[in-house]
């Protein structure tokens, strides 16, 4: 075979004495595709270089930045603010007095945040201007492309700073999630450079690396997951249910719910096919990388439309970006740009040698890598274990993550729907109840699911855990139902809709517990105009009223509701 492929690979006489005559004519011109190589054009870009590819991945992490910050600037004054209802102000105040009333190592290392070294006098004020910087500094990496690691860095730590005091609010895995993805995209870029591309500095392929390793974790460990988890899992069921189920469904999954038995079965050998299977398509070559990325985000696609589950989906695609080198993007950007690419590339090529500063630069890549494999090491270890835990951070940085989704599913889906009346005796017959409606999650039955992905109501997806638990287990459930009796202003704010707009406060909240399903499509209960029907399970909170709160209230510190 050896002997064969090596006549085949050289010319015969007769083919070298055709050659001969064609160059006695001239040079024979270049077919279409060499002339698509020239600068400016995808083909002129080489392979295996990412100049391109660094400007898409940082405006997208500055885009999921952005989100980030705006529903904290919309969000957190009402749950974590001065009045809010987990005030971080006490959570810090907790923490100093646990290590003996002083802000050193251990207590920046428990809840890393900047926070202890700003004015505590107008927390909603400080939690406003973090937002707002935030706001302000993702919006410019967004619009021009440009990003060094000062700015990166500054993201980086604002958004830490407000997961550490964001308690229970900041405590799903698309936080750390942000977090570790933004860290990749510090070193992204150069030191100081303002530039969508920057003299000098090609992004490493050990940032590269980084990313494609980070979007292989999420999906290897979302799919170790379920095969470790719910039954219904291994039974191909699961999809039975979860639209129903989601914590907050949109109006897609309303009729995803009613598809055939064997859609569902199939949606689910799919889902294990994309998470167990194809993140190993990242080690088989260039080819097989960029299938391993148009997989993943149409993947994520997919599941944008069909539920709201905050900037998790939006978040996930970013990683798989790096799939993709300057050739696969290059129908994004015009022909200038490209140009410019191969331009440097061409400098970068017949540079002689290089500037101290790319050495440096070379030495922070190599440390940033081996810092990136060293705390990967526990994470790697729950991978493999058998009770493997999701949504794990193993440093207070939270650089290096573990991460899953939907390790089990609910089958049945219960909401706790919070009502208030003006009767002087809760416990009159007579008495009239209205209710409370929240932003997005399920309430009224003839409100149909909304449509929010990428932004994400905090409370209403606390309202689904809640709903599954006790009220014990939740009392900051009891701190919302004293600030709907004061009807504070801010609190009301999380609300939409009010039933005591433009009349006297509530005397008394209660929380019931109902069960939930979707009302069958051109069905009895869809044509009264219901997307859901109820049935009540019992109470989850008993009748409360301001003055009965009010021990509640001294014995956690919380601020008595006043009424606005």
């Amino acid at each position: 075979m050896l002997a064969a492929g090596s006549d085949m690979a050289a010319p015969s006489t007769a083919l070298r004495q055709r050659r001969t005559a064609a160059a006695a004519d001239g040079p024979p011109e270049a077919p279409e595709r060499a002339v698509a190589g020239k600068p400016g054009s995808e083909a002129g870009l080489p392979p295996g270089t990412f100049w391109l590819t660094r400007i898409v991945l940082l405006r997208s992490i500055a885009l999921l930045y952005f989100v980030a910050f705006l529903v904290a600037y919309h969000q957190n004054k009402q749950l974590i603010g001065e009045k809010g209802l987990l005030p971080c102000k006490l959570y810090l105040q907790n923490v100093k007095r646990y290590f003996k009333g002083k802000i050193d190592l251990d207590a920046l290392s428990y809840a890393p945040t900047i926070i202890w070294f700003l004015d505590w006098s107008d927390m909603d004020s400080t939690l406003d201007y973090l937002s707002l910087f935030g706001l302000a500094t993702s919006a410019f990496v967004l619009i021009t492309g440009c990003a060094n690691m000062v700015l990166m860095s500054i993201l980086w730590v604002l958004y830490l700073s407000l997961v550490n005091v964001g308690q229970i609010w900041y405590s799903f895995g698309w936080e750390s999630q942000l977090l570790e993805t933004g860290f990749l995209g510090i070193f992204l870029c150069p030191l100081w450079t303002l530039s969508r591309l920057p003299q000098r500095t090609p992004p490493s392929s050990i940032v590269v690396w980084a990313f494609r390793w980070l979007i292989f974790r999420i999906m290897l460990g979302a799919g170790l997951i379920k095969i470790r988890g719910d039954r219904c899992w291994q039974e191909l069921t699961c999809m039975d249910y979860h639209y129903e189920t989601q914590p907050v469904p949109n109006p897609i999954a309303y009729f995803m719910h009613r598809s055939p038995w064997w859609f569902h079965r199939f949606e689910t050998l799919v889902n294990h096919f994309i998470e167990l299977v194809v993140p190993f398509f990242l080690f088989l070559g260039r080819r097989m990388c960029i299938v391993h990325g148009l997989l993943q985000i149409l993947f994520q696609v997919l599941l944008i439309i069909s539920g709201n589950l905050s900037f998790l989906n939006w978040l996930t695609m970013v990683p798989s970006i790096a799939c993709f080198d300057d050739v696969s993007l290059g129908f994004l950007f015009s022909s200038r740009v490209k140009e410019h690419v191969v331009q440097m590339q061409s400098k970068e090529a017949a540079r002689e040698q290089l500037p101290l500063g790319c050495y440096i630069r070379k030495v922070v890549n190599i440390s940033f890598g081996l810092l990136i494999a060293y705390l990967s090491i526990p994470v790697v270890l729950n991978l493999l274990n058998s009770r493997q835990v999701m949504n794990t951070s193993f440093n207070p940085l939270r650089i290096v993550n573990t991460y899953g989704a939907f390790g089990s599913i609910t089958k049945e889906r219960t909401e706790v729907i919070l009502q208030g009346t003006s009767s002087l005796d809760p416990n009159d017959p007579a008495a009239v109840w209205e209710e409370f409606d929240f932003k997005c999650k399920p309430g009224n039955l003839k409100r149909g699911p909304c449509f929010i992905s990428p932004y994400h109501y905090r409370l209403d997806w606390l309202m689904w855990f809640a709903a599954f638990q006790t009220y014990e287990q939740n009392e900051w459930i009891i701190h919302l139902a004293g600030k709907l009796l004061a009807q504070e202003e801010e609190t009301l704010s999380l609300m939409a809709m009010n039933p005591f707009a433009g009349k006297a406060p509530p005397r008394w909240i209660r929380g019931e517990h109902f069960k939930y399903k979707f009302s069958q499509p051109g069905g009895k209960h869809a044509s009264e105009g219901k997307w859901w029907i109820r049935k009540r399970l019992g109470p989850y909170f008993p009748p409360v009223n301001l003055k009965g709160l009010k021990k509640f209230y001294e014995d956690r510190n919380w601020p008595y509701p006043m009424r606005d």
